[in-house]
């Protein structure tokens, strides 16, 4: 694998796509995550479908960790970076290098969205742990899902399954994440999209493929 200083270099000469999926928990980002990768397998594209935390074997098992046990915010930021490092180096880079496109589901903005806004972790120490974890890695294109409190609860209580502990945080902690997303929205209108998610599946799906037609 290249080191840092000769990254981006190498990954400027022969990449794929990078597009991330971000938003609230129970916006519906999931529910479109498997369509998204369908369509831009169209043109005979190479599309790898993974997700964060998780997407290698050791992240799945940080990722249970994280959503299963309570801990301090600390901990759980460098849980999540430990994560998103050993799956960048195993997962996304490799398939970036070799041209594939890669869709993710979150990655750095969920971070700076659930532990930077929501529990307060410093934007600063995130951005470190980013930059330590992936270098200069960002996504290409970033689809943020976003709906109000009331239609994530509904659709959350709808769903049958047991909430892990960050779906099932208060409405504070959800706002908080809200208004942070679309502070990444708008701090970076070039390559973040917010969509809004309380539309219908279809409403919203319209929208994404005004989107990606551009690729």
């Amino acid at each position: 694998m290249p080191g840092a200083n000769s990254l981006m270099a190498v990954v400027g000469r022969k990449r794929g796509r990078f597009i991330t999926l971000e938003g609230v928990d129970g916006a519906g980002k999931s529910t479109h995550l498997a369509w998204i990768a369908q369509y831009l397998k169209q043109d005979g594209r190479e599309v790898i479908v993974t997700r964060e935390p998780g997407g290698t074997p050791l992240a799945e098992k940080l990722r249970a960790l994280v959503l299963a046990e309570t801990m301090d915010p600390l901990s759980e930021t460098l849980l999540m970076f430990a994560a998103r490092a050993h799956h960048v180096q195993q997962l996304i880079l490799p398939a970036l290098l070799r041209g594939a496109w890669v869709v993710c589901d979150r990655f750095t903005d969920a971070t700076a969205a659930y532990q930077g806004g929501g529990k307060g972790v410093s934007m600063e120490l995130i951005r470190s742990l980013a930059q330590a974890a992936h270098f200069d890695l960002a996504p290409d294109q970033t689809l943020v899902f976003d709906c109000p409190y009331e239609v994530s609860r509904s659709r959350l209580s709808s769903s049958g399954r047991a909430l892990d502990r960050f779906e099932s945080e208060e409405r504070a902690f959800f706002e908080r994440v809200r208004a942070t997303y679309r502070e990444i929205g708008q701090s970076e209108p070039g390559r973040v999209r917010i969509l809004d998610a309380s539309k219908s599946a279809s409403q919203v799906k319209e929208e994404v493929k005004k989107i990606l037609i551009t690729y």
